[in-house]
């Protein structure tokens, strides 16, 4: 399995902000280890930093709007019969529709930093219709800090990027509690609306 990822990094690499975005579409390696590879690159001068930032939102983007399209165009039938070929599980998407449900709109973009829910939220906006351009740009403005964020710590780690998981939990929980704090404040605004 080694080698497979190793192969799978060294196309990456050849690829360059194309393999940055190719790596966030298909999603078979964690977005952290992509992006902070992705910061490798730059601190060894192959990529630039803004190009990197703009092809990891942008396969991080496009990867939410295909299960966006999921959600909006299969239904959740189709995504429970056909749901395990694509690692979707049902626990998954239970708790993604369970959060959707409860917050409204406003969960994209904090659910984006929350493990489990973060993938599967976008195909319960699918179901819901939630409008494309909504959702594109509570996506996007989830990707920017998380992007930067696993982009820097790639280049500050240099070689040792393998080590992403250990080393970013210090900053992962204050993105939490930022993203938290951002929905509370949302939900907060649309209730008083109300």
């Amino acid at each position: 399995m080694k080698e497979v990822i190793s192969y799978i990094f060294e196309v990456l690499s050849q690829l360059g902000y194309a393999g940055i975005a190719l790596g966030l579409m298909v999603e078979v390696i964690p977005s952290e280890i992509v992006l902070s590879y992705g910061g490798f690159l730059v601190s060894t001068g192959n990529i630039h930093f803004a190009g990197a930032l703009l092809a990891g939102i942008t396969g991080g983007t496009l990867a939410q709007l295909f299960l966006y399209w999921l959600g909006a165009y299969g239904g959740r039938p189709v995504l429970d019969k056909y749901g395990k070929y694509l690692l979707i599980k049902k626990s998954h998407l239970d708790a993604s529709e369970e959060w959707f449900e409860k917050y409204g709109t406003g969960v994209i973009f904090t659910a984006r930093f929350i493990p489990v829910i973060r993938h599967a939220i976008s195909i319960p906006a699918g179901i819901a219709k939630m409008p494309l351009s909504v959702f594109t740009v509570y996506t996007i403005a989830a990707m920017v800090p998380w992007t930067v964020l696993f982009l820097l710590l790639g280049m500050e780690l240099g070689v040792h990027w393998r080590d992403i998981k250990e080393y970013a939990k210090p900053f992962i929980m204050p993105l939490i509690i930022l993203a938290f704090s951002s929905g509370l404040i949302y939900f907060l605004y649309k209730k008083r609306k109300k």
